[in-house]
């Protein structure tokens, strides 16, 4: 019997094979014993290439298609629906990267990218989904937080070593997580261009993620760096090594392209 260790894992390249849920959700005779510590073996890659590879790009669904169709897809998910658990997680892949890149940039200095981090979310959740109790959109969404919380938890262990061993580091950043996803419906709205009025405020935070989630980089991150980080304007040119009128320009700009895209949701 050999004695060598498996293969090592790695997560596919987005540009690749954007979401590895799909594949466990959508193939169910995919062999999921292939996979090993959170990522997929090159065995497994090179299966997924051979019988399954498309060179059509994905797209997030909408975050705000509607609270009925998220829970709806949730009981269907619950009922082992597993291409129904993809379809949910989609929709909100633009919320989670938008929240990792807030707290990557705050403790991890970009040495992680956020897009690959949310796919690994993504194959926890899908590892841990017997285990969640909840019935509603918003139990899912802050189930996934944790997960979250907890997988940038573990990428800053990795990367600080010792001076990342805190016990209390799951339970801190998933508070950190949660503080940075109120404070996107901190962001200032105009409140008529809301796609509704009774929205509650956790709501309002998923619609104006994934309305800032439409707008180019250079837009996302002004914003985040006034509203999200409170920077001056001249801390922020700093930041962007941009000059500070270009800054007060883009942000201006960025903030008109906010609210429309809030305001066109439906």
């Amino acid at each position: 019997m050999s004695n060598a260790a498996p293969p090592k894992p790695y997560l596919l390249n987005r540009d690749v094979w954007r979401s590895p849920l799909f594949v466990l959700g959508n193939f169910p005779n995919f062999d999921k014993s292939m996979t090993f510590g959170g990522g997929f073996t090159p065995d497994c890659v090179t299966k997924i290439q051979r019988n399954h590879f498309s060179t059509k790009s994905h797209q997030s669904k909408p975050m705000n298609s509607t609270k009925t169709n998220a829970d709806g897809l949730l009981a269907a998910a619950k009922a082992g629906d597993l291409a129904k658990l993809g379809q949910l997680m989609e929709i909100y892949r633009d919320y989670l990267r938008l929240l990792a890149r807030i707290e990557i940039g705050r403790k991890l200095q970009g040495k992680v990218d956020a897009s690959d981090l949310v796919q690994e979310v993504f194959l926890d959740a899908h590892r841990q989904f017997p285990e969640f109790r909840g019935e509603v959109e918003g139990q899912f969404v802050q189930w996934l937080r944790r997960i979250l919380a907890g997988t940038l938890a573990r990428q800053l262990r990795h990367y600080m070593g010792t001076k990342a061993r805190d016990i209390r580091l799951e339970v801190n950043m998933e508070a950190d997580v949660d503080q940075s996803a109120a404070g996107f419906g901190m962001i200032p709205i105009d409140p008529h261009s809301s796609p509704s009025q009774q929205v509650n405020k956790a709501e309002q935070s998923l619609l104006v993620a994934q309305a800032l989630a439409s707008l180019s980089e250079d837009y996302q991150m002004v914003i985040l760096l006034r509203h999200m980080e409170g920077l001056t304007f001249p801390q922020v040119a700093d930041r962007m090594g941009k000059s500070l009128d270009s800054v007060e320009k883009l942000w201006l700009r960025g903030m008109a392209k906010l609210k429309k895209a809030f305001g066109d949701q439906p």
